[in-house]
């Protein structure tokens, strides 16, 4: 997981959500996978991608700090643009 959080900081989220792609398929109840593919969505401002992962993350424990994440992401859309998330 230390490599994918490098590519994401790195900002090489395709490579990220590539690895986190066959990872999940592998682990499907990783909470830190899904965590971290919303992260490399949300570096991507594919906001809808983000909080769907951050909402399967926190399905599998609700003490994932994706749960900050989506909070967090929630706001700045309420905030910036509702129409980004909501077709």
């Amino acid at each position: 997981m230390e490599n994918i959080k490098q590519l994401i900081y790195d900002g090489q989220t395709d490579e990220a959500i590539d690895r986190l792609n066959k990872y999940i398929e592998l682990h499907p109840k990783d909470d830190e996978a899904w965590f971290l593919r919303g992260n490399a969505y949300r570096k991507k401002e594919d906001y809808r991608q983000a909080l769907n992962n951050y909402l399967q993350a926190m399905e599998l424990n609700p003490d994932s700090p994706a749960f900050q994440a989506h909070s967090m992401l929630m706001k700045i859309l309420d905030y910036y643009n509702k129409d980004t998330y909501n077709p």
